[in-house]
């Protein structure tokens, strides 16, 4: 029997991001130690976690790992450098322009390895030519307030930059490179891996001009100049052949822990690892299921345990603070309204739901006791809202990124 919903819900949560930290799941993606000069390299905010796990295997390393502010972790000889995320600061642009210099005359004998997480996309910042940081900041704020899927702003953040979209890998050659992954977007794909430093990439400028133009997204004049000479690198190009990407750790296997956990108390469906759309919009869909599934609930039936992952998004139309996992958990309360059988959670494993310091929220059928919810998701204030409503979930740092957990519980009647 579950008696308290909400600690429930948490340790499901708790159990996704256990499985996707690196100190428990990176090792035995490691080959040995190579033999002459080993660089290690990487960015994203479960880097400095990751470069902790490749020490405790192979001991102190040179290398320069940049993470998110607050996400520093201890390593003996890997140098960790904070930067500012979601939208990048100068401490970023200037490790990246150091992280570039040691890759600058590697031979073929030498080995890189890059720890690639979600986050990136912000803290491997090098503007194209003719972009400074403060148009680069300016462009990374619209994206986040447009709406736009990842894979759409990632594709734009590419043809933005001297690193991304395997300018990383390009780089080091001809040295080998080993980039290891955690995936934060929905499908898995590398190349959209905190915009895909080391992976080949297809698109074009012109794609990149599409996505600005479909959702109205304003860039200052030298970004449209950067856009006519992209320095993408191309899938096959040679500089990528000694390149492996390799994602060790995604959003479906923290989804399985956590179905595994409450298997022997639930009848546990998952939705989709992948999901994408408008917070708002996916959450009215949940719940409309959820209902229709408490319906058909007898007095002694097991729960019903509805599980999801993904990026959802969210059109900043208000001034408030939210983010997408806090604005689905509100959007979900509302359409709910007060059902007396139906919990959730709602948490980014990363620990961070937007620009806030906090990883989601958790509701319950006393929820909305808390007024001015529909005033809240209006101005896009679900933040704010919780905290009121002291339903926010926060964890600090989990040195860890699989994109956002949802978890729906379906409790029997009575």
């Amino acid at each position: 029997m579950i008696r308290d919903p909400a600690a429930f819900l948490r340790q499901l949560f708790d159990r996704a991001v256990e499985v996707a930290d690196p100190m428990r799941s990176l090792a035995r993606f490691l080959p040995e130690k190579p033999q002459g000069r080993l660089l290690v390299i990487g960015a994203g905010k479960a880097s400095a976690r990751m470069a902790e796990a490749v020490e405790a295997e192979w001991g102190p390393c040179e290398g320069l790992v940049i993470t998110r502010y607050g996400y520093g972790r201890p390593c003996l000889g890997i140098e960790i450098v904070e930067a500012a995320h979601p939208v990048p600061d100068q401490s970023g642009v200037d490790a990246t322009r150091r992280m570039l210099a040691l890759l600058q005359g590697l031979g073929k004998d030498d080995t890189v390895l890059a720890l690639i997480s979600g986050g990136a996309s912000a803290l491997l910042c090098a503007p194209s030519e003719g972009m400074t940081l403060t148009e680069k900041q300016l462009v990374n704020a619209a994206l986040l307030a447009s709406g736009a899927p990842i894979s759409a702003m990632n594709t734009v953040r590419k043809h933005l930059s001297r690193v991304k979209g395997g300018q990383l890998a390009a780089a080091a050659f001809p040295a080998k490179m080993l980039a290891l992954m955690i995936s934060d977007v929905p499908g898995d794909d590398p190349a959209f891996i905190g915009s895909g430093p080391t992976v080949g990439d297809a698109t074009t400028p012109h794609d990149a001009r599409a996505i600005l133009e479909r959702w109205s997204i304003p860039v200052p004049p030298s970004a449209r100049v950067a856009l006519t000479r992209s320095g993408v690198v191309p899938p096959g190009d040679p500089r990528l052949a000694r390149t492996e990407n390799v994602i060790y750790a995604a959003p479906a296997q923290s989804l399985a822990a956590a179905a595994d956990l409450a298997a022997p108390l639930c009848d546990v469906r998952t939705l989709g690892d992948s999901l994408e759309g408008e917070a708002r919009d996916v959450a009215r869909e949940q719940a409309a299921k959820a209902i229709a599934l408490a319906a058909g609930l007898n007095p002694g039936d097991k729960p019903i345990l509805l599980l999801s992952g993904g990026e959802l998004t969210v059109t900043r139309q208000g001034d408030g603070i939210g983010g997408p996992n806090a604005e689905f958990c509100l959007a979900l309360a509302i359409a709910l309204d007060g059902h007396p059988q139906i919990h959730a959670l709602a948490c980014d494993t990363d620990g961070v739901d937007g620009a806030a310091e906090v990883a989601g929220a958790v509701i319950g059928l006393d929820t909305l006791q808390t007024p001015g919810a529909t005033e809240a998701l209006a101005r896009n204030d679900a933040h704010t809202w919780f905290a009121r409503a002291r339903s926010q979930v926060v964890t600090g740092p989990t040195l860890t990124n699989v994109n956002d957990f949802r978890a729906i519980l379906i409790l029997p009647p009575g």
